[in-house]
Order: structure tokens, then sequence, then C-alpha cells
């Protein structure tokens, strides 16, 4: 029930399903109420226009990509065990190379975890990531070949395909390295804080490596920079899910 609950939340609760069922609210009332009803409608596109527009949505993701700063170089810690890469999506049947077929996510946080591996190519690098759909091959497996023509020796990388979420994911390398492991976590920026709060609360040492941001840094100075946009509305979708990620973090066992 609790799974049905998450996922539920997680597809109603995003922007777009709300400010459809208030612009259909609004409709609906405007037959009766026109004044009250057009209101509502016209709240509704007003939200839309807010939650799709590049200065609030950067300004919402924000402080989701900044909670940890960018790790440059390995720490110079003989207590490492592994580089940890969350997994993302991939399209395992497209007619493309090993990093080809996966998806954006994807492809950076293998392309960061590669990066720090390379430093201390004696650690173990951990791709982990199943499908919630049985017929879709895990990702991790995706990471894996993708890893393997990077370079990556088959010896020095750990499958672990079966979780299906963050939180089974800080399972899977707890049973893997056991309880205290330290280990460089691999992940989106806007997703590290709920990962690194489930790894520490699995009872591992996780290092923040975060990657894949999504925010703006640089000025805008072009009019497509101030013009809302499929692509922004996203952004706010994210800071949605990862909001709605962490308080469920309150309500899951350690």
């Amino acid at each position: 029930m609790y799974e049905l609950i998450k996922s539920v939340a997680a597809h109603w609760l995003m922007p777009l399903p709300i400010i459809l069922s208030l612009v259909t609210l609004g409709l609906f009332l405007a037959s009766r109420h026109r004044r009250l009803g057009l209101g509502v409608v016209g709240g509704g596109l007003l939200l839309l226009l807010l939650v799709s527009w590049p200065p609030v949505t950067d300004r919402l993701l924000a402080p989701l990509e900044q909670c940890y700063p960018a790790l440059m170089e390995l720490p110079n810690d003989d207590s490492l065990a592994a580089v940890v890469v969350l997994g993302g999506g991939w399209q395992p049947e497209a007619p493309r190379s090993s990093v080809g077929r996966l998806s954006d996510s994807s492809a950076i946080r293998l392309m960061e975890g590669v990066r720090l591996w390379r430093q201390r190519p004696e650690l173990l690098l951990m791709v982990s990531g199943a499908s919630s759909d049985s017929t879709v091959p895990a990702v991790a497996k995706g990471y894996t070949t993708a890893a393997m023509d990077l370079g990556v020796p088959e010896a020095q990388l750990r499958l672990l395909d079966w979780p299906t979420d963050t939180g089974q994911e800080a399972q899977a390398v707890r049973d893997e390295l056991g309880e205290g492991a330290r280990i460089v976590l691999v992940t989106s920026a806007s997703h590290m804080p709920r990962a690194m709060r489930h790894f520490q609360r699995a009872g591992l040492d996780p290092v923040a490596a975060p990657t894949h941001y999504l925010t703006q840094h640089t000025p805008r100075s072009t009019l497509r920079d101030w013009v809302p946009s499929a692509s922004e509305l996203r952004k706010t979708e994210r800071v949605v899910y990862e909001a709605l990620g962490l308080l469920a973090v309150r309500w899951e066992q350690p």
C-alpha cells in the first residue's frame, strides 16, 4: 500500500496535473459562477506560467543542487571502498552505442563516476539500478557495458541490478560492502540530498559527488532565457519529486 501511495503521489502531485485540475474546475464553475470560475482558470494559467519560467524554476531548484559542492578530486583517504553510481534510465534496444543508450542523467552520472574512479583505479566502481518494469533490463547492466567500453576493467566493476529505488540502492551497497563503509556517491545534484539521507540511514559513510546540474549559472542574456518552456517545467517537477522523496524518507525505516 505504501508503494502504491508513493507512486500515485509522484504522478498526481506534479505541477501539470494540479494545473489541469484547476483549469477543469474553473471551467466547471464558470457555468454557474462566471467570475469565480474564470478566476480559478486564470490562477491555473498563472501558476503554469510561473512553474515554467526560468527565473522561478532556477530559484526553486538551486537550493537542492547547491546542498553539496562538486567533488573535483577524491579525498586522500585509504578507507574509501568504492565509487557508487546510482541508477537512472536507458533504452536497451536502441540502435546506439553503449553510452548513447543511456539517458542524459545516466550518461552524465556514469561519466562522473568513471572520472573519479580513474583517480583511484584500485577502488571498486559500483553501478546500481533496476527497472520498475520487469520487461526492461536493469540500467546497471547498461552502466556495466558502457563502463567497460570506457576502459574500466570488469574485475573492478560491481553490478547491483535489483534495487528499484534509492533506499534499496543504499541497502544493496551496505550488503555488498558492509555497514560503515566509506564510499563516493555519484548522482544528479538535485537528487543528492535525498540520496545522502538514504545512504546515511543505511549505516554507510557517503562522500557526495553531485553531477548533472540543471540550473543556469550564466547571466540571462537572450530572450530564450526568459521564455517559459517545457524544459523549465521539468525543473519544477524535479523539485516537487525530490521534496516528496525527502518527506517519504521520514516515514521509511532505516
